[in-house]
């Protein structure tokens, strides 16, 4: 069993992500590439202590990047979307923008 910050590498904190987090009482999350829904939801409630109703896992192709004539890729990541129950206090991992 991988390490809860091996699941979680870090929060996708983007007007869109703070936007879910206010309306659909959802967190986004970057997490591993190979962690499954199963594990995001135990990180997720160890980490802060809450309960998961749900998780959506999406995989985000790497942008084409150019350096002058030299082109490469971004690597491939992985998003998370976690649902909490109704009633659960949002975690504030974010103080102030």
């Amino acid at each position: 069993m991988p390490t809860l910050y091996t699941v979680i590498r870090r929060p996708l904190i983007t007007e869109k992500g703070m936007g879910i987090k206010e309306t659909q009482s959802t967190l986004v999350f970057e997490v591993a590439e190979n962690a499954t829904k199963t594990e995001v939801k135990q990180a997720v409630e160890t980490l802060f202590k809450v309960k998961v109703a749900a998780v959506r896992t999406a995989v985000v192709e790497g942008k084409e990047r150019r350096r002058g004539r030299f082109a490469g890729y971004r690597p491939d990541w992985k998003k998370a979307y976690v649902r909490l129950k109704a009633g659960e206090k949002m975690p504030e991992y974010i103080d102030s923008l």
